[in-house]
């Protein structure tokens, strides 16, 4: 949400919005996380010999990783996108 868009409420329902907004963005960091790991891992482990990974678990845990890094980093930046053409379409000019 742009913090513009608050300007009207009190300072009290302001700083309740803000500490929601975040709560969701860490709720939301915590649930990403959990699905990279609970996909990597079923995807990349498939024994419980040891209580290290082998290399070629290891090698596909680092690669399912980067390629999920890599997928959020493009889809973060094409949402951005997005809003930005959005706001411009409302006449509203993008925030900083």
């Amino acid at each position: 949400m742009d913090p513009s868009q608050m300007q009207g409420l009190p300072e009290d329902d302001q700083k309740r919005m803000l500490a929601m907004i975040e709560s969701m963005q860490t709720r939301d960091s915590l649930r990403m996380y959990n699905n990279l790991v609970e996909k990597c891992f079923s995807t990349c482990v498939q024994s419980f010999r040891r209580k290290t990974l082998e290399k070629d678990e290891e090698r596909c845990v680092t690669k399912c990783c980067e390629k999920f890094l890599k997928h959020s980093s493009r889809v973060s930046v094409r949402f951005g996108e997005l809003n930005q053409q959005s706001m411009e379409q409302m006449g509203t000019p993008p925030s900083p």
